[in-house]
């Protein structure tokens, strides 16, 4: 796999010979142009990683083509000036507008790959940058200890080591993201983009296609997030979400590595791993026809699933002191801690929104509390269990019913239906009888209801 894709840029063609045998010696992927219109022509087929840039062109010189670029916002990747006669001003110039760096012909080879090593780990670094900042955690990290977790880690990495695309299935809020940053970061492709669909709306054609596969409009090109990610890693925030002309044409694009931006006539190519992750079941939605089957047999060729949290409960200490820390840390929010009392009480907690609502909950009680320690009353009323008008001798008398308004809501209504029914079971300690009674439930439905809800008919806590 080439390690980066460079554009050269020179009237020469000795020198453009040149670059790109040595270049391609490097492992790197070469295109060429003679001048503005070749070098035009060839971004408009493929993005790429860096450009160099000879100054002193016929026709338009590469001053005015890096204006051009930076004027049109096209500036997508570092670009290093290539000149036998620089000066000063034309270096400031050029710097100006963006250029990552300034080489003199006759070209030093050694300074040169040193310079392009630095742009393209520049690159990498910002991206990275912008990664975290967007994420207040370690995006790469997959917290917990248990041996659940130390199994989903030996397979991710596993997995990391292939090309194949990668299906991630599990609830809202499980770290599906968290999975697929992990076998990025992990693969052979982690110095290229991990580029993530969450924040489009893969729905609305021709706004998704638009933001997938980029456009071309009088001349100016928009690069969609499926050219942003070539030689790194395409994450699927929600396959099920796509509507059926969007995956038809994502298919057709992954199937072939080549698309066409919205409005251009020349076929792009790339060379993307996809990670897809899903809350549904995709093999349902395939049967009810709203998903493409053959776009489910490309997604899944390997399934991943993340349990709850519910099902790996002894990792909730060590992310509770995970995201404390790093609320504290990244975010500047006060150091507490948890009472030995306050840790057993969200331990037990069914988490519902499963690692997402553990960490809004941290972030919550940091925010809203006071003082170097987090009780157990004091979680109770950030849980909901406990208005907080209610003091902590009412507290003691009060039935335990949350509600996490973060969750959709399905899951915020099974969620009540769980801590209510275990409440009423809890007052009549057990009887079915009574506790028909009390819901006003018939018993068959009852014992549906509990069994749907996982909880088992003796359970009184």
């Amino acid at each position: 796999m080439s390690i980066g894709h460079i554009l050269v840029v020179d009237d020469e063609i000795e020198i453009r010979d040149l670059l790109a045998e040595l270049l391609a010696d490097e492992g790197y992927t070469v295109s060429s142009a003679a001048d503005a219109i070749e070098a035009r022509a060839s971004i408009a087929v493929r993005r790429p990683d860096l450009i160099l840039l000879d100054i002193w062109m016929p026709g338009q010189d590469g001053i005015s083509l890096l204006r051009e670029w930076h004027e049109h916002h096209q500036l997508g990747c570092p670009v290093i000036m290539m000149s036998g006669h620089g000066t000063v001003e034309t270096a400031v110039e050029a710097t100006r507008l963006g250029a990552f760096d300034f080489i003199e012909k006759p070209i030093s080879l050694d300074k040169l790959l040193l310079l392009i090593e630095h742009g393209l780990e520049n690159t990498r670094l910002s991206r990275e940058n912008e990664q975290l900042r967007r994420n207040s955690s370690d995006p790469f990290e997959l917290v917990g200890d248990s041996e659940y977790m130390t199994t989903l880690r030996a397979q991710a990495k596993k997995v990391a080591g292939h090309d194949a695309w990668v299906l991630i299935s599990g609830e809202p809020g499980t770290g599906k993201q968290a999975l697929a940053r992990f076998i990025h970061h992990h693969s052979p492709r982690r110095h290229f983009p991990f580029i993530d669909t969450g924040g489009v709306a893969m729905s609305g054609r021709q706004n998704a296609a638009a933001e997938l596969f980029g456009s071309e409009l009088d001349g100016k090109i928009r690069y969609g997030l499926l050219e942003q990610a070539n030689g790194g890693t395409l994450f699927i925030a929600e396959a099920a979400d796509m509507d059926e002309q969007t995956q038809m044409q994502l298919i057709s694009a992954l199937e072939n590595q080549t698309f066409f931006r919205v409005g251009g006539t020349e076929p792009v190519q790339v060379d993307v791993r996809v990670i897809a992750a899903t809350r549904k079941d995709l093999e349902d939605e395939v049967r009810q026809g709203r998903f493409r089957e053959d776009l489910f047999y490309h997604l899944s060729v390997v399934p991943l699933h993340i349990e709850p949290l519910r099902n790996h409960p002894e990792d909730v200490p060590i992310l509770l002191t995970y995201y404390l820390e790093t609320a504290h840390r990244i975010e500047g929010l006060p150091l507490r801690e948890l009472t030995i009392g306050a840790r057993n009480l969200l331990k037990g907690h069914y988490w519902p929104g499963n690692v997402r609502e553990l960490k809004n909950l941290v972030q919550r009680m940091l925010i809203l509390g006071a003082g170097d320690v987090i009780d157990e009353q004091e979680v109770q009323r950030a849980l909901g269990f406990i208005p907080a008008h209610v003091d902590t001798e009412q507290a003691q008398g009060a039935t335990l019913i949350s509600l996490n308004l973060d969750l959709p809501l399905r899951d915020a209504r099974d969620e009540f239906e769980r801590r209510y029914l275990l409440a009423q079971l809890k007052s009549c300690e057990g009887s079915m009888t009574e506790l028909a009674r009390l819901t006003g439930m018939e018993r068959t439905n009852l014992y549906r209801k509990l069994k749907s809800l996982g909880i088992s008919a003796n359970e009184r806590s």
